[in-house]
């Protein structure tokens, strides 16, 4: 129907049309396929979500004499630092330390990320590697954005293209990466905003590549790779949908340019940190294929519920359920109603598809095409061979 130059010309002249997902899920039902393909240009997705395997690389700049730093701390948060000298790698879900007779402190990597993002100063202690070259063997300072060198997040694992229900059969409460799962069923937690999830919305991610250009955190971002734990093979329904965890992403993107509105730390109870991000994805609309793509619905995508309570990788599950009867706030578990709620939020996954809007029919963001494919071959490769229980 049309090449995504002319897309990207319309976009500098202010003349895309440009909706959200959401609102292409109304126009389908109201108009039909073919209608609203001819009329739309864009179509922006979104989500809120927790992202725990994200993190921040941050290079400090050189002190005088020069330091090799070897161990590190930003305000009591440990960053990696195996790189060159004073390059570092700070994790969203890496814990503060806690000195022996302390409590433990709720703030991990995700919370330096918010801070230093939002300008805030925070505290560098080093060691260093004394050598020839790198003299100094302690360094402390305070650093913001706008003091050191690079500041960018690049995040191996976002984006998942579903996930799991969690649920906990057992007879105690279970702190988990999902939140508080009340014992005997008492609650259901779901992290995936549904049909309005970008990658629902591109099941075999025909409009997504490496070199895609994203909203990421309020900022301009990219994808950078497939994610870790990328597995398109997951079993799918008709509509190519997946019914549990499959694809994900790897992306990158200047923080110094984020908001702290849409990149915010986090931290779960007897779990750890983690770190809330807004991600929005641009769809170009080059034919019916991505609109008829675009119009699935709550009802017609799943995920499984499945049972903490049983300490394994592989556990238990309950079967399938619908976003739809998830948004409705309850369930049924072998005929007893649940109490269903978001780990995501629905309203702010919402609000990102509109800011990305915005952008575009402001002209202030074009579309890219992708270098590369992501692949759709992968297997998920588990290591029970060597494990010990």
């Amino acid at each position: 129907m049309r090449s995504l130059s002319e897309i990207n010309e319309k976009i500098l002249q202010k003349r895309a049309v440009v909706l959200t997902v959401a609102e292409v899920k109304q126009q389908v039902a109201e108009k039909g396929v073919a209608k609203v393909a001819q009329e739309v240009d864009v179509i922006t997705t979104g989500t809120f979500e927790p992202m725990e395997s994200s993190g921040a690389i941050i290079n400090l700049g050189h002190t005088d004499p020069p330091i090799k730093i070897r161990r590190c701390w930003l305000d009591g948060v440990p960053v990696y630092s195996g790189f060159g000298a004073v390059d570092l790698y700070l994790g969203a879900s890496s814990a503060a330390e806690v000195m022996e007779g302390e409590e433990v402190r709720e703030r991990g990597g995700g919370h330096v990320i918010e801070e230093l993002i939002a300008g805030k100063a925070i505290q560098v202690r080093a060691q260093g590697q004394v050598t020839d070259c790198y003299p100094r063997a302690t360094f402390e300072t305070t650093i913001t954005r706008d003091t050191i060198n690079q500041f960018y997040l690049y995040n191996p694992r976002n984006l998942y293209q579903n996930f799991i229900v969690g649920v906990n059969g057992g007879d105690r409460p279970l702190y988990t990466y999902l939140g508080l799962l009340q014992p005997r069923l008492s609650n259901a937690v779901y992290s995936n905003p549904g049909a309005i999830s970008p990658l629902f919305n591109d099941p075999d991610l025909q409009s997504v590549g490496v070199g895609t250009k994203i909203f990421l955190g309020g900022g301009i971002g990219y994808i950078a790779w497939e994610g870790t734990q990328h597995f398109p093979l997951q079993k799918r329904l008709p509509n190519g949908t997946p019914i549990g965890p499959a694809a994900t992403l790897a992306l990158i993107g200047d923080a110094k340019q984020m908001s702290p509105q849409w990149v915010r730390g986090c931290y779960f109870k007897n779990y750890g940190p983690s770190l809330m991000l807004g991600v929005g994805v641009p769809f170009p609309v080059l034919n019916q294929e991505i609109i008829a793509r675009c119009a699935v619905l709550d009802q017609d995508i799943v995920a499984p519920i499945v049972d903490f309570s049983i300490p394994r990788r592989v556990r238990p599950t309950f079967g399938l359920v619908s976003y739809a009867q998830l948004k409705s706030g309850r369930i049924t578990i072998e005929g007893r109603t649940v109490r269903t709620a978001p780990l995501v939020s629905l309203y702010l996954s919402q609000q990102v598809a509109e800011e990305l809007k915005q952008w575009i029919t402001a002209g202030e963001f074009t579309l890219t095409e992708s270098v590369a494919p992501i692949p759709m071959t992968r297997s998920f490769l588990p290591q029970d061979r060597w494990t010990e229980f």
